[in-house]
């Protein structure tokens, strides 16, 4: 172990979005840095766009001696990103490498470290969205982790060193007393991507009367023109995205079911855990409101209202939009259910099973927070 005294040193790579996949990079590094943890940072979403200018100025470039040049694809761009790992694991003599995500990083890339004697490992964000391509990955690395326990069996059969690692929230950003200023105020809101289902979802409540707040990218997926005019804005950062969550009367929580992008895309069978906004909005101190998963009511009990229709959730949101007392009841009780549901503590889970396969002491002492 190269760490001095103990210490673990670990490269940890980039999802290379912008969003979402990227704030849990951010939870977890600042848990695995809390406990201890030397992390080296690799900005897989900084590469992936300066990859992109580079290979097509040098096409264009090329083209004028050689106009039959083949124009550089995205898996060209994902590996010219994502090559500069290989090089900066070795050069740190980091003790392992963890990968936020995979999506954007090319397999060839965790294949030349295993051949260079690297431990990778790999937090899969996208269970059960993008088991197909998880499912890629899984077997080439040293062990994962999955967001979704549903899937474990699945994985197991792929690699053994696989464990259910829940979602969680930042405690920097996701408290009940910290404002953000310069955020708008709603009824109800809600932040996340535009999918033909959820479109559809929206489209079928009834919203006379209500300030709905819509963030994220919602282009293209049949949300009536009424609604789009909701749009407050395409892209929303985390600590924005707290702010406008805690100035909301409620939060709206509607989980993905579609697999992948398109009004035809395939959706999902079956999902039993929380997502991030989840966690979010009970650190905040939100009331909310969300549709039906098993773990909703395992960690929340009746504090989350839960609607299975359109029909269900108007009814729900007219009702707790006219009990201020009602709402503010339940929102100081959902920090505590979440209390042991930070980065902080998944950071340490982390540790542990990477300190176990890597064959070191499993002890990790956490700092106070």
């Amino acid at each position: 172990m190269h760490g001095e005294e103990g210490r673990v040193k670990l490269l940890l790579i980039h999802p290379g979005a912008s969003w979402a996949t990227a704030d849990v990079e951010a939870g977890l590094r600042y848990g695995l840095e809390l406990h201890g943890v030397e992390v080296i940072r690799y900005r897989l979403d900084t590469r992936l766009i300066r990859s992109a200018r580079w290979l097509h100025a040098n096409w264009r470039l090329a083209r004028k001696t050689n106009p039959n040049i083949q124009k550089p694809n995205d898996a060209d761009m994902v590996y010219h990103a994502g090559e500069g790992a290989l090089a900066m694991a070795l050069r740190h003599q980091v003790d392992a490498v963890i990968v936020v995500s995979a999506m954007l990083l090319h397999p060839d890339v965790i294949i030349l470290m295993k051949r260079a004697g690297l431990r990778v490992f790999v937090l899969f964000t996208e269970s059960p969205y993008d088991m197909e391509q998880e499912a890629k990955i899984a077997p080439i690395v040293d062990g994962c982790w999955t967001n979704e326990r549903t899937v474990l069996e699945d994985f197991r059969k792929l690699n053994p060193n696989v464990r259910y690692l829940p979602h969680a929230y930042h405690p920097q950003r996701h408290r009940p007393d910290l404002e953000v200023a310069d955020v708008a105020a709603h009824d109800v809101v809600f932040v996340g991507s535009g999918f033909h289902e959820r479109a559809k979802w929206f489209n079928a409540v009834d919203w006379t009367g209500i300030d709905l707040g819509l963030y994220g990218s919602w282009d293209d997926v049949g949300l009536s023109p009424a609604l789009a005019d909701r749009v407050m804005a395409d892209a929303i950062d985390n600590a924005a995205a707290a702010g406008v969550y805690r100035r909301a009367k409620i939060g709206l929580n509607l989980y993905r079911r579609s697999k992948g992008w398109g009004k035809h895309a395939p959706q999902i069978h079956t999902a039993e855990s929380l997502n991030p906004r989840a966690y979010e909005f009970a650190a905040c101190g939100v009331f909310h409101l969300s549709d039906y998963r098993p773990e909703v009511e395992e960690v929340f009990g009746d504090l989350v209202p839960v609607f299975t229709t359109p029909d269900d959730a108007s009814f729900l949101i007219r009702k707790w939009l006219s009990d201020d007392v009602g709402r503010a009841r339940i929102a100081a009780q959902l920090p505590a259910c979440v209390a042991e549901s930070s980065w902080v503590q998944r950071a340490a889970c982390v540790i542990g099973d990477v300190r176990s396969t890597l064959g070191l002491d499993r002890n990790v002492t956490a700092m106070a927070v």
